[in-house]
C-alpha cells in the first residue's frame, strides 16, 4: 500500500477586483460560510473572552437536547426558585408563583435573554445551577469548544466563565444544523410574557428586520465583555455565522454586524466546481473483480472563490493504494483536497461509489502473479 495522488482539476477564475481583507472594530471576531465550511475571517478568535450572554447559548443547546431525548416537552412546566427569583439583569420577571413551560422560557431566554429563565432551565434539568454549569463544560468539550468554561447558566460576570468567538460560532453552527425545527425561535423579534415588562420585550438583536437575511442568534453585554452578537443570516443558497466581541456600544455592535455580513456576500462567489453524484477519480483495487473504484464526495463540492481572485482553484483525490477488495459503496477511501488561493486548503471525505466483491482463486492468482511482477519491476529501478 502506498500513498497515491491524483490531480482532478484546476480551476481558473478571472474576476475583477481583489477580495478586500475584512479589518474589524471589534475585539474578536469570526466569520463561518457554512455552505462550504469556510472561515473567511477570524481575530483573535481561540481567545477566552467573557461571553456575557452569548453563553446563553449553550444552555439553549442542552434546552434543546433534553426535548429531542424527551426529558421534557414544550408544554412541560418547570418550578421557579427563589434563586431564579431574585436573578438581576435582563430577566423575564418570575417569580415563586410562577410555572412556566418550557416553550415559555425558550422566548424569555432568546427574545427578552432572561437570567432568571436561564436558571430554571438548569435547575429544572439538573437539580442546581453549579451541577448544569458543570454539566455544560462537560458537553461543550466533547462538542470541540476547546476555550470554553461555564460556572452558571446565563453568563453573569465571572473571572472563570469564558468562550472563545469560534467555540461561540461552532456552537451556533451545531444550533442551526442539529435543531432546525427550534431555530426559528431565534427570528422572534418580540414576545411579551404575561404582559409583564413591556420595555424588555424586544430581541436585542440588531439585524433582525434589516433585510438582509439576518435570523439568529444572540446578542451579549457587561461592562468586561462589551457589546457582542452571535449573528447569522441566509441570502440565497448561501448561510454566514459570525461572532463579535469587545466592541464599544449597541451602535458600534449594530454597525459591525451588518458590515460583516455585507463583506461576507459582496466578497466572495460560491462555485459547485464537482456536482454531487460525480466520480472525481478511479482508484486502483487489489483482489477485486474490477480493477477500479469510483471516488465520489457525498454532496459534491461547493467552494468560494475570492472576489477577483487571479489562480487557479486545484483539487487532488488523495488515498492510500490499490485499495483490497471487498469494498462496499459508501466505504470511506481517501480525501479530497482542494486549494483556493486566498482562502486555504480544505479536505472532505472520498466515498466509494460502488460495491467491488473480492474476486475468485483465478481472479486472486492473477492479481498476485501482477503484483509480484510491478514489486520486482520497482526494485529493479530502483
Amino acid at each position: 500500500m502506498r500513498a497515491l495522488t491524483f490531480r482532478i482539476f484546476a480551476l481558473v477564475m478571472l474576476l475583477a477586483l481583489p477580495a478586500q481583507a475584512f479589518e474589524t472594530n471589534a475585539r474578536a471576531a469570526w466569520v463561518y460560510d457554512l455552505a462550504t465550511g469556510t472561515e473567511l475571517m477570524e481575530t483573535n478568535a481561540d481567545e477566552p473572552l467573557p461571553p456575557a450572554s452569548m453563553s446563553k447559548l449553550m444552555t439553549l443547546y442542552m434546552l434543546f437536547e433534553a426535548l429531542d431525548e424527551g426529558r421534557l416537552q414544550m408544554d412541560t412546566r418547570l418550578p421557579v426558585s427563589t434563586k431564579a427569583r431574585q436573578m438581576q439583569g435582563s430577566t423575564m420577571f418570575l417569580n415563586e408563583q410562577d410555572r412556566p413551560t418550557v416553550e415559555e422560557l425558550i422566548k424569555g431566554i432568546v427574545v427578552l435573554s432572561g437570567n432568571d429563565a436561564c436558571v430554571v432551565v438548569a435547575e429544572g434539568l439538573a437539580g442546581t445551577e453549579a451541577a448544569f454549569a458543570r454539566q455544560m463544560t462537560e458537553r461543550g468539550t466533547a462538542m470541540g469548544l476547546t476555550n470554553s468554561t461555564f460556572v452558571n447558566a446565563s453568563g453573569w460576570p465571572d473571572p472563570r466563565h469564558r468562550m472563545s468567538v469560534r467555540d461561540l460560532g461552532v456552537l451556533a453552527q451545531r444550533l442551526i444544523t442539529d435543531f432546525p425545527e427550534y431555530y426559528p425561535y431565534f427570528a422572534i423579534r418580540e414576545w411579551r410574557f404575561d404582559n409583564r415588562a413591556p420595555a424588555n420585550r424586544f430581541n436585542r438583536n440588531p439585524l433582525l428586520g434589516l433585510g438582509i437575511g439576518a435570523d439568529g442568534l444572540k446578542t451579549g453585554h457587561t461592562q468586561e465583555a462589551g457589546y457582542g452578537l452571535v449573528g447569522s443570516a441566509v441570502q440565497g443558497n448561501r448561510r454566514i455565522i459570525f461572532v463579535v466581541s469587545g466592541l464599544e456600544s449597541d451602535k458600534a455592535r449594530a454597525e459591525e454586524a451588518e458590515r460583516i455580513v455585507n463583506w461576507a456576500y459582496r466578497q466572495f462567489t460560491m462555485k459547485t466546481i464537482i456536482p454531487k453524484g460525480e466520480v472525481v477519480a478511479q482508484a486502483p483495487v487489489w483482489l477485486g473483480s474490477a480493477s477500479k473504484v469510483g471516488l465520489t464526495t457525498d454532496d459534491g463540492v461547493k467552494v468560494l472563490i475570492p472576489a477577483g481572485s487571479q489562480a487557479g482553484v486545484t483539487a487532488e483525490a488523495v488515498f492510500r493504494g490499490p485499495i483490497e477488495a471487498p469494498i462496499t459503496a459508501g466505504d470511506k477511501l481517501g480525501d479530497l483536497v482542494v486549494n483556493i488561493p486566498g482562502a486555504g486548503t480544505s479536505r472532505l471525505p472520498l466515498y466509494a461509489a460502488s460495491d467491488i466483491r473480492r474476486s475468485g482463486l483465478f481472479g486472486r492468482l492473477q492479481s498476485a502473479a501482477f503484483r509480484l511482477g510491478e514489486r520486482a519491476y520497482q526494485a529493479a529501478m530502483n
